[in-house]
């Protein structure tokens, strides 16, 4: 479609991106009416919500708006399944200028909701408002299919420590992006497009994962929540985290140590979560630390030592992935 979003109209455009939308059994009402609704067999909903920001959460030119879409999706039924619950469905808030090209919204729409089919959810509504800068708003339900919600704060001394997922590629592309490159492409894919393992969180539910999150903030911030939250001490084996070859060159070409994109890099959205010692942990799942009791070092530790090199997500400061 051609034109800009001011010429084509506020209803335009919602015709525009719901005509884009596919739906799911579990969606009974969707796009069009006051609101949505979406069935909750188990009688919980669990929800989460993120504000992604034009030049702060991406770069139009760095991701496509299919790009943006995809990610938006991703870091949100992240949560969801990082919860051991099944996403459902996704709610939108979009801001955008008037002199924006339609197609940024309309692919925008279709990466979210390629990303929702991959995760067996569905864009059940949403809202759009004119703005100076693009800001993408998504809220995400799940259903916990008669599940506890696996929350940051059961995890107890004795219980392993495991990841499923990609830990550092994200970052590592954010790297090769930031000094203008576009190669290896599987890096700068994995910060344009998260993968997280979303059936890996109901599954770690049934497996009786007494603790998790997905690694949105970097593994020792998002473990330093567990810690925090179930008062314990939480020792990463360094040797036991993955690094791959690629990842190497990567920082031997950059001056950057890899394993601090592995241990402090965000935006992987890879599970991480605490299981009692005699769980049997299928094969996608990488056991690389233990849980220990509260002690004066820090709340997360490396090969049972503090971690000094920064690294990290926080919105409000001034350390970056």
């Amino acid at each position: 479609m051609k034109g800009t979003v001011g010429e084509l109209g506020e209803f335009g455009l919602i015709r525009e991106l719901t005509s884009r939308l596919t739906t799911t059994p579990a969606v009974r009402v969707g796009p069009g009416d006051d609101a949505a609704v979406v069935a909750a067999p188990d009688r919980r909903v669990v929800a989460s919500t993120d504000i992604l920001v034009e030049g702060r959460h991406f770069r139009r030119d760095w991701s496509t708006a299919y790009d943006v879409g995809r990610k938006a999706a991703a870091q949100n039924l992240a949560d969801i399944a990082a919860m051991g619950a099944v996403p459902t469905a996704l709610l939108l808030g979009l801001v955008v200028p008037a002199e924006l090209p339609v197609t940024w919204p309309s692919e925008l729409m279709d990466g979210l909701r390629d990303e929702c089919q991959v995760a067996g959810a569905a864009v059940v509504g949403g809202d759009v408002v004119r703005g100076d800068s693009i800001m993408v708003s998504i809220t995400a339900l799940g259903d916990l299919r008669n599940q506890e919600p696996v929350t940051r704060a059961g995890a107890q001394p004795g219980d392993l420590v495991a990841v499923t997922g990609w830990l550092g590629w994200s970052a590592a592309g954010y790297a090769v992006l930031s000094r203008g490159f576009r190669s290896p492409r599987a890096f700068v894919e994995a910060h344009r497009r998260p993968e997280p393992p979303y059936h890996a969180g109901p599954a770690a539910a049934g497996l009786g994962a007494t603790a998790m999150c997905d690694v949105s903030d970097g593994l020792i911030a998002d473990l330093g929540h567990i810690a925090e939250a179930s008062k314990v001490r939480i020792d990463i084996r360094s040797g036991a985290v993955d690094i791959p070859s690629q990842m190497n060159d990567i920082g031997q070409a950059v001056g950057v140590d890899p394993m601090q994109w592995v241990l402090t890099g965000g935006e992987d959205h890879a599970i991480v979560a605490t299981f009692p010692s005699d769980v049997k942990l299928p094969a996608r799942w990488k056991v690389i630390g233990e849980v220990l009791n509260p002690s004066a070092l820090p709340q997360v530790t490396v090969d049972g030592a503090p971690w000094t090199s920064k690294g990290g997500w926080d919105h409000f400061g001034d350390i970056e992935t």
